[in-house]
């Protein structure tokens, strides 16, 4: 394939409207994102029905800006691309109906993106030597998947989490602790300055074989350990617990990715999803990534968080591998890693 091409890729999925301008799949010409967060600091968490009028309020003002950033206009397009699940149904419809009427109007292929694949495909842009295949360890507020990816496009879910996510946990500690929302910074921040083996929070592991996870259990634990200490009027040390909760996190998270790694004999571990941003995270897998002769590859904080960049990429390739969709693409808010949608 001779011809650049350029996909206008548009993320919709949660809080972020996202809009960028991709070239090539990996050479990102704009990619700006609108955040909700300040809005939504008061609920203590998203409210779907305000993030979705937000982003009807923002998109077309946010594909201006990033077309004006790439210096390129709608003539020079060849791809649309959009995230259609999973995620919160009304924000997903906001991006995909407009990315359906651009599609319709230019005359342009669209094609619909698994917002979780986008995650993995956030490497890609950072790293230009990356190829398939490898383990991902993709961590987020709604998501916690282990995944081995064999080829583009091609996964085999290893494990997932039976409950809470690790970003979800992360939110509702910070939430029981007093933080604020988004937890996950938050508690990212106090835990520097807490003792991580303070409190022997539980570490839960499963099945001897198991690659799933469980957090459910670890926020419960947290929750009874602030009650317990409340009804005895013993003071507690935010710090000590944001460092040894998340600590505990962490070590179930790393353990069962470089047993992944081992167990399917590759050489490049890469994370994805908004907890990759996690400082602990990133230092103790890149620790026992060196001890296990493993690349670690991670994603600058900005391609950790939604963003339509990873979009843009993850479209180009679906697209290159004939996945485009139609005017009969919907919004599908328990899209599964894998599925893809193809017009008849």
């Amino acid at each position: 394939m001779n011809k650049d091409l350029i996909t206008l890729a548009l993320e919709s999925s949660c809080d972020e409207t996202s809009v960028s301008v991709v070239k090539n799949g990996r050479e990102v010409l704009s990619n700006i994102v609108s955040s909700q967060i300040d809005l939504h600091k008061k609920f203590g968490g998203v409210v779907p029905e305000v993030a979705s009028r937000k982003h009807v309020e923002n998109i077309s003002y946010v594909i201006d800006e990033a077309l004006e950033e790439a210096k390129v206009t709608f003539d020079d397009i060849d791809i649309i691309g959009v995230t259609y699940g999973p995620g919160l149904v009304g924000a997903l419809l906001v991006g995909l109906s407009t990315a359906k009427a651009l599609a319709y109007s230019l005359n342009k292929p669209l094609v619909g993106v698994n917002h979780i694949e986008g995650h993995i495909y956030a490497n890609f842009i950072e790293y230009k030597e990356l190829e398939p295949p490898f383990v991902c360890l993709i961590v987020s507020g709604g998501h916690t998947h282990l995944v081995y990816m064999k080829d583009y496009g091609v996964y085999e879910v290893l494990g997932k989490t039976r409950d809470d996510a690790a970003g979800e946990a992360f939110d509702k500690v910070a939430r029981a602790i007093g933080l604020g929302y988004p937890g996950g910074p938050l508690i990212d921040k106090l835990s520097r300055k807490g003792n991580k083996e303070a409190i022997a929070f539980p570490r839960t592991y499963l099945e001897n074989d198991s690659l799933d996870f469980s957090f459910s259990g670890l926020k419960s634990s947290v929750l009874n350990y602030l009650n317990n200490s409340k009804m005895k009027g013993i003071s507690i040390v935010e710090e000590d617990i944001a460092a040894s909760f998340q600590q505990a996190v962490i070590d179930v998270l790393v353990d069962k990715t470089i047993r992944a790694a081992k167990k399917f004999n590759v050489d490049k571990i890469v994370i994805a999803g908004g907890v990759a941003a996690n400082s602990g995270l990133r230092d103790l897998l890149q620790e026992k990534s060196n001890e296990n002769n493993f690349k670690l590859m991670v994603p600058p904080i900005p391609l950790c968080t939604d963003n339509a960049a990873m979009i843009g990429c993850a479209a180009y390739y679906d697209y290159i591998n004939g996945y485009e969709a139609d005017m009969y693409l919907n919004a599908i808010p328990n899209l599964k890693l894998g599925e893809k949608y193809k017009k008849a």
